[in-house]
This record gives structure tokens, C-alpha cells and sequence, in this order.
């Protein structure tokens, strides 16, 4: 029996970590409006060193300072590229950060990508959808950044600063960062080293 009551208490523990996790990420719910009107802002950079984290290599490709709404988010842990990037944001901004906007659309995330669905006729354009949007793999550069990132909850506005930079792991492994914000599918997500968040 004594293992019964072991096991209950594993399970009752588990339920409440998840029950605590799911309070303290719950989304939050702003007022109308384009609340994060700006768009990022993309600095080309050559010749800085490349970064190691873990088993990674990341090479800079350009400064990235984005101030965006947050649409979505997905951790992951099991993935195979979990040991570097450990969560998923979807960010929108302009007419993507606008609730009168955004009532119109589904939007998930899963296996690393972000899905917009209408519901009924599209409010905006679809291009405007695409260049007002994005799944951004974050990757933390210190301990805090990573806490403040995992801490992030839908309906925040948020100011991620830092590098987007493409990713080589020692045994062949890599992932590329896509350069402009007007691309879509497999390959357009943007890779960012954040060394710096500020909740709006």
C-alpha cells in the first residue's frame, strides 16, 4: 500500500506544478489598438566572433531589436534543437498586434512552426498577415535571459534585443535564420540570440 500513497503524492505534486506553471503563464488581455505600432529593426554586422553555447556555434549575422506582441508561445524540451532554443514566440506587431485585427485569425504554434487561420473573410491583407508576423526562436545568452524569456506570457508586449544568427552543433546539426520578414513556411522563422528583454 505504502507505494499506492508514494505514487498518489507524485502524481498530486506533478498536477500541482503543472496547475501553478499554467496560472503563471496565463494570457493576458489588452486594450485595443496597435499596441507595439513599430517595426524591427534589422542592422547588418561583419566580422564578429562567433558565440559557443554548449554545443553550438551561432555566427551573428545582423543586430535584431524587435518590440513586439506576443502571439503564441511553445516550449520545447525534446526536440532536436531543444538544447539551444527551449522556446518558440510568436510575435506580431502594426495591425498584428491590434486586437480588432487578431479576433479574426486562429492562431498555434506546434513542431516549430506558427499557424494563422482566418475565421471568416481576412481582415487585412495576407501579405500584410506575413510581413507583420513571425515565429521567432529565441535563444537565451546568459541564465537571467533565460528566466525573463520563460516567464513571458501571450498579450505582453515585449523588446527582445540581440543578434539573429544561424547555428552549427558538432555533430552536423544547424539551423539557419531568415533575414527579412517577408518571407513564410519552412525556413522563415528568425533565430535570435537575445541578450536583452524588457517587458512593455
Amino acid at each position: 500500500m505504502q507505494w499506492r500513497h508514494l505514487l498518489f503524492a507524485i502524481v498530486a505534486f506533478v498536477a500541482v506544478c503543472q496547475g501553478y506553471q499554467h496560472w503563471r503563464l496565463r494570457p493576458l488581455h489588452p486594450a485595443d489598438g496597435e499596441i507595439a505600432p513599430d517595426e524591427p529593426v534589422q542592422t547588418e554586422v561583419s566580422g564578429l566572433a562567433e558565440t559557443a553555447i554548449g554545443r553550438w556555434k551561432l555566427t551573428p549575422r545582423a543586430h535584431y531589436d524587435i518590440t513586439a506582441r506576443i502571439l503564441s508561445r511553445e516550449d520545447y524540451h525534446f526536440d532536436p534543437i531543444s538544447d539551444l532554443i527551449p522556446e518558440d514566440l510568436a510575435l506580431g506587431w502594426g495591425p498584428m498586434s491590434n486586437n480588432t485585427i487578431l479576433r479574426g485569425f486562429d492562431i498555434s504554434q506546434g513542431a516549430r512552426f506558427y499557424t494563422w487561420r482566418p475565421i471568416g473573410a481576412l481582415p487585412i491583407p495576407r501579405e500584410t498577415v506575413i510581413e507583420h508576423s513571425a515565429n521567432t526562436h529565441v535563444i537565451p545568452a546568459t541564465a537571467l535571459v533565460r528566466r525573463e524569456l520563460g516567464a513571458l506570457r501571450v498579450g505582453q508586449v515585449v523588446r527582445l534585443q540581440g543578434y539573429l544568427v544561424d547555428g552549427n552543433r558538432d555533430d552536423g546539426a544547424y539551423i539557419r535564420t531568415s533575414m527579412t520578414r517577408a518571407d513564410t513556411g519552412a525556413g522563415a522563422c528568425e533565430v535570435v540570440l537575445v541578450d536583452e528583454v524588457d517587458v512593455q
